[in-house]
C-alpha cells in the first residue's frame, strides 16, 4: 500500500490574498523525484487573519512541501504586525502531519520532529513539537506550547521550562518576525464553528466552557465570575465540560456579524460531529441562544457526515438505505453546514478530494453512462461490455428494486413503527447494489486484461513463457470476476424475498421483477464463468470454479421460485 499523509498548516495571514497565493504556490511547486503534493483546500479567514491549507502526498514530498511553505511564510509574514481572532504564535502557526494510508501515527511523529529540527537549523524558525510528536507529556496539548501566544515569546525563549524544543535561547530578530511554529503529528480532527444567534463573545465563550473537555475554573457560588476555588494543595479546581476530545473558545466574527463557538474535535470517535452539534445546541439553548448552523473549516472525513446523516434520518424514522449522496445532504441540511456559504461535499470531504477524478472516471467508464449510452455502447462493434457486465448490471437492478420496495415500505403511512425493520433491509440492498455496479466495469476490465496479453511479444522462448503465464493469470481473473457477480447477486435474494413477503403489497410486482433480474444475473454470470474457465490450463481450479457456479445457479432458481410464489399470491388477491 502506498504511504499517504496529510498536512494542514495554518498560516497567520487571512486577508492578503497575494501573500496567501505565494505560500500556496510554493507548496504546489514542491517536487521530490517527480512527485508533487495535491492541495485539497485553501481556507482563508478574514476575522481570524489565518489561512488553513490542506495537502496530501507521500511522506517525503509532504514534509518537503511543509518546509517550503513555512520558509515562504517566514519571508512574507511579519508577526510584529499580526492581529486576529484566533490564537497564534508564528507565521506558520501550526503544522500537523496526519496519517492517511500505509503509515502510522508514530511514524508521522518521527517525521514531524525531523521537520521541526530542520526548520530551526536551516531557517532559524523556533519550533515546539506537540501532540504525538511532543517530547514531554505536557506538550501533547497544543495550548501548552502556544501559551501566551506570540506576545509571550520574549519571556519563554530564555525559560528552560518553556523554551522551544528547537530554537535559540533568546528572543532574536528571526523569532521577532517569524514567531514560533508548532509542529506535530495527530489523527484526523474536525475544525468546526457553531453559529449562534448572538453577537456576544462572552456568551459564546460561556457555551464553549460548558462543552469543551477542559471545562472552566470553579468559582465561589458556582458563578462565572468571582474568586477561583483551589484544592488542598492550592491548585485551581476545574469543572470539566461535557464533550470528550474537544477544545473550544467563543469569538465574534465581524465578517458574518455573529458570535461562534469555535471547536476542534480531536477525537471523532469519542465525540462525533453530530453529537458535538447537538450538545452545543443544548448548551446554547440553556443560556437563551440558538445554534443556527455550523461551518466546517478545512476538510472533514466522510464518515463524520455519513454518521450524522444517518443519525438525523433515524430521528425522523426515515430509512437509512439511501444513497451516500442523499445521506450527506441530510447531514448538511440538519447541521446547517451551508448557512454561511455553499457546502460542496466534493470540495470539503477529504476522501472525495483525494480521488483522482480522471482515474476514477476511467475505472467507472460504464456505470457513469446514461441508460441509453450504456445500451448503445453494448450494441456497438466492441466486444466489451459483454454478457458479464450485463449480468452484473442486471444483478444491480434486482438489488435496487428490492431496496426501493424497502424504502417505500419504511415510508408507508400506518407502518411508522416498522421503519427500522425496512431500513435495515434497504441498507443491505444498497451494499449489494453498489458491489454489483462496481463489477459492471470490473468485468470489462477483466476482458481487457486478456486482450492486453495478445499484444505481448512471443519471439523468444522466455517471451512465450511470460505470455503463457500472463494469459493464465488473466483468464483466471476473468473467471473469478463473474463468480463474484454470482455471489453478490445471491445476496440480493434475501432482500427481495423479505420485501415480497413483508413489504408494501402495492409493490409486489417490483419485488417479482427484482427476483427475475437477480436470477438472470446469476445464470448469465455462470455462462461467463464456464466459457472463461474453459481456457484455464489448471483444470483442477477450473472444475472447482465451475462446480461452485453450478451450485449457485441451482440455488438461485429455487429462491426465484419461492419469491415469485409470494409475489403472485399478493398480485392475485
Amino acid at each position: 500500500m502506498k504511504q499517504l499523509i496529510e498536512c494542514v498548516p495554518n498560516f497567520s495571514e487571512g486577508r492578503n490574498m497575494d501573500v496567501i497565493n505565494q505560500i500556496v504556490a510554493e507548496i504546489k511547486a514542491t517536487d521530490v523525484n517527480g512527485e508533487n503534493v495535491k492541495v485539497l483546500d485553501v481556507d482563508p479567514g478574514e476575522a481570524t487573519n489565518r489561512t488553513v491549507v490542506t495537502f496530501v502526498g507521500s511522506p517525503d514530498v509532504v514534509v518537503e512541501a511543509a518546509f517550503r511553505g513555512a520558509r515562504k511564510a517566514a519571508e512574507l509574514i511579519d508577526m510584529r504586525h499580526h492581529h486576529g481572532a484566533h490564537p497564534r504564535s508564528g507565521a506558520t502557526d501550526v503544522c500537523p502531519l496526519i496519517p492517511v494510508a500505509g503509515i502510522t501515527l508514530e511514524e508521522c511523529a518521527t517525521l514531524a520532529r525531523g521537520l521541526a529540527k530542520r526548520m530551526y537549523e536551516e531557517l532559524g524558525i523556533a519550533c515546539y513539537c506537540y501532540e504525538a510528536a511532543a517530547f514531554t507529556p505536557e506538550r501533547q496539548n497544543l495550548a501548552v506550547c502556544r501559551e501566551g501566544e506570540y506576545e509571550a515569546l520574549p519571556e519563554k525563549m530564555s525559560d528552560p521550562k518553556r523554551k522551544p524544543d528547537f530554537g535559540p535561547g533568546e528572543f532574536n530578530e528571526r523569532v521577532a518576525t517569524a514567531g514560533a511554529t508548532n509542529v506535530g503529528a495527530r489523527n484526523f480532527l474536525i475544525a468546526v464553528n457553531f453559529n449562534l444567534n448572538t453577537t456576544s463573545t462572552r456568551r459564546a465563550m460561556a457555551v464553549a466552557f460548558d462543552v469543551r473537555e477542559k471545562g472552566r475554573k470553579a468559582r465561589e457560588g458556582g458563578k462565572l465570575t468571582g474568586k477561583v476555588l483551589r484544592d488542598a494543595n492550592g491548585e485551581e479546581i476545574w469543572i470539566p465540560g461535557t464533550l470528550k476530545g474537544c477544545k473550544a473558545i467563543g469569538w465574534y466574527i465581524d465578517e458574518y456579524g455573529i458570535a461562534q463557538v469555535s471547536m476542534n474535535i480531536t477525537d471523532i470517535t469519542a465525540t462525533p460531529l453530530h453529537v458535538a452539534f447537538e450538545e452545543v445546541s443544548r448548551a446554547a439553548a440553556a443560556r437563551g441562544m440558538r445554534v443556527t448552523g455550523a461551518e466546517i473549516v478545512g476538510l472533514v472525513p466522510k464518515c463524520a457526515l455519513i454518521d450524522a446523516g444517518k443519525y438525523y434520518l433515524a430521528r425522523q424514522q426515515r430509512s437509512l438505505g439511501i444513497t451516500e449522496e442523499e445521506i450527506i445532504r441530510m447531514a448538511v441540511k440538519s447541521m446547517g453546514l451551508d448557512e454561511l456559504k455553499p457546502f460542496n461535499p466534493k470540495e470539503k470531504v477529504i476522501e472525495y478530494m483525494i480521488v483522482d477524478e480522471k482515474e476514477q472516471a476511467e475505472k467507472e467508464h460504464l456505470i457513469r453512462m446514461t441508460c441509453k449510452g450504456f445500451a448503445i455502447e453494448t450494441a456497438s462493434e466492441s466486444a466489451a461490455p459483454g454478457g458479464g457486465s450485463i449480468s452484473a448490471y442486471m444483478g444491480a437492478l434486482g438489488a435496487a428494486l428490492g431496496t426501493m420496495v424497502a424504502n417505500l415500505s419504511a415510508h408507508k403511512r400506518g407502518w411508522d413503527e416498522r421503519w427500522e425493520e425496512f431500513s435495515k433491509v434497504a441498507e443491505e440492498g444498497q451494499e449489494v447494489m453498489n458491489e454489483l455496479l462496481a463489477l459492471v466495469d470490473e468485468d470489462t476490465a477483466a476482458f481487457n486484461k486478456i486482450m492486453d496479453v495478445f499484444a505481448m511479444p512471443k519471439g523468444t522462448e522466455e517471451e512465450k513463457k511470460a505470455r503463457a503465464e500472463a494469459m493464465e493469470a488473466a483468464t483466471l481473473y476473468a473467471t473469478q470476476v463473474p463468480l463474484r457477480t454470482m455471489k453478490a447477486s445471491m445476496r440480493a435474494f434475501p432482500v427481495i424475498k423479505a420485501m415480497a413477503e413483508k413489504g408494501n403489497p402495492a409493490s409486489a410486482s417490483d419485488a417479482g421483477v427484482g427476483a427475475l433480474a437477480a436470477r438472470a444475473a446469476v445464470r448469465g454470470a455462470d455462462m461467463n464463468v464456464r466459457i472463461n474457465a474453459a481456457g484455464l490450463k489448471n483444470r483442477e481450479t477450473a472444475e472447482r470454479l465451475i462446480a461452485e457456479a453450478a451450485a449457485m445457479v441451482k440455488e438461485a432458481e429455487q429462491r426465484e421460485a419461492e419469491i415469485l410464489s409470494f409475489v403472485n399470491a399478493n398480485i392475485n388477491k
